[in-house]
Order: structure tokens, then sequence, then C-alpha cells
């Protein structure tokens, strides 16, 4: 199971404090709204997490006033195992 951090800009008012709580994980666009660090398209809503990153990121969705954050769990995606040789 893979955490996923959702920010939901429909939501967000832009104040920044899940950018506080997660800078590694989490920039600000020009106008203020959170983003995944280095990455774009949908990328930038939906950010897998690192195990170490699980605990501040439920610290930022319980403390965001907006009710824009929530975390997700989702399945893995299935690796093909390939034989060597095929």
């Amino acid at each position: 199971m893979t955490a996923i951090l959702h920010i939901d800009w429909t939501s967000c008012d832009g104040r920044g404090l899940c950018t506080e709580l997660l800078p590694g994980v989490l920039d600000r666009d020009d106008w203020g709204y959170p983003v995944a660090r280095g990455k774009s398209g949908r990328e930038r809503t939906d950010i897998p997490l690192r195990d170490a990153d699980r605990e501040a990121a439920q610290e930022a969705v319980s403390l965001c006033p907006k009710l824009a954050l929530s975390l997700q769990e989702r399945m893995e995606p299935a690796r093909e195992s390939r034989k060597p040789g095929r």
C-alpha cells in the first residue's frame, strides 16, 4: 500500500501551513497554493508519500483549516515478473 496525499484546490485558500509541515514534499505555486515539489500535472495534487513523511502529512491533514487535504491508501501496481531471456 502507498499513502497518497491529495490536495483539493477547490477547497484550499493557500494559507501554506501544509507546505511548512512538509517542506520536502510540497512547494507553493505562484498563487500560494500547495503543489508537489518538482512534479507537474495530476502528480501535483496526488502525491505519493515516503514512510518518513506520513506522520507530518497526517498532521497537515488534521490542521488544514479548509479541509483541503486528505490521505488515501492505494494499492501499488502489480509488477510483471519477467524471466531472463524473454
